[in-house]
């Protein structure tokens, strides 16, 4: 990579990981369903306004059925599940989890799509699972007060966006991503919007809480979204999605720096694992058989 597209890796690495300490600040005033009904909304005027400058419009009225179904998803059920998730889980952790993206990609793309999964991608499903074991090693209860339920939530955030992905390969290939982005946010939009009036706070809402979530939505969603996007068409989707593995460090990094989030042996051990479990998965390790 050249200088310039290392510098946006890690800044899309530092955005995306950002995220969740946005959402561990704002979740207490917003709730789970405002919170991200806010964010998908900003995020939507913001794209939608790069999309009209960019004359790429045409693409979603022409695809709107397809990007309805990715607005569902591919944004409003991730975002959903790590929302209710961030309200008891660390965002360290969270983010950890949501590094499983590939792993759940990849399952799907093989009972959906007939991908192909070798030796190396099985081993590496089985060690990143191994690795969300061992970071919730300690919360893995499902007697009342256990958060077990919690820990399935938060994996329904990767799994989602898995099925997201392979939703977009097989009906939306080929259409531009900014149309595909800015599509899926105002569809997520539309369905959420209800849903926010019905469960809107009746308690003020903190400056603080406010700007959360206004940084979530441009910095973490539109403009992150700007970035990835010119780093696929740049350098290609393989390098791009190194940052899958970036994100979680700065997750981490900024919980313990910003939120006084503990830096346990689970998370560090659990990370690693994960993170092992994904570079094999996805191919990065393990040689030709991976990529096969």
């Amino acid at each position: 990579m050249q200088a310039t597209d290392l510098r946006n890796l890690f800044l899309l690495a530092s955005l995306w990981g950002s995220s969740f300490m946005f959402m561990r600040v704002a979740i207490e005033d917003f709730g789970p369903i405002p919170l991200i009904a806010m964010r998908v909304g900003i995020s939507a005027l913001f794209l939608l306004g790069v999309t009209v400058v960019t004359h790429n419009g045409a693409a979603i009225i022409a695809h709107w059925k397809a990007m309805a179904v990715a607005g569902v998803l591919n944004v409003a059920m991730p975002f959903l599940c790590l929302s209710y998730a961030v309200q008891t889980m660390m965002a360290g952790t969270l983010s950890i989890v949501n590094a499983m993206v590939p792993l759940f990609g990849g399952i799907i793309a093989w009972a959906w799509l007939r991908e192909r999964l070798s030796w190396a991608r099985v081993l590496g499903l089985a060690i990143g699972f191994a690795g969300i074991v061992v970071l919730m090693l300690d919360k893995l209860s499902f007697v009342p007060g256990g958060e077990g339920w919690v820990v399935v939530i938060a994996l329904g955030g990767p799994f989602f966006y898995g099925l997201g992905a392979c939703h977009l390969s097989k009906y939306l290939h080929g259409v531009a991503p900014i149309a595909c982005a800015t599509g899926s946010m105002i569809a997520a939009s539309i369905v959420l919007l209800p849903l926010s009036l019905l469960t809107w706070p009746d308690t003020p809402i903190a400056a603080l809480s406010w700007a959360s979530v206004t940084c979530l939505a441009i910095l973490c969603t539109g403009i992150a979204y700007l970035i990835f996007y010119r780093l696929v068409a740049r350098v290609g989707a393989s390098k791009s999605i190194t940052v899958t593995f970036l994100a979680p460090p700065f997750g981490v990094f900024w919980g313990v720096l910003l939120l006084d989030e503990p830096l346990t042996i689970n998370v560090i051990l659990g990370a690693a694992i994960v993170l092992v479990g994904t570079l094999l998965a996805t191919g990065f390790i393990g040689g030709k058989a991976a990529r096969s």
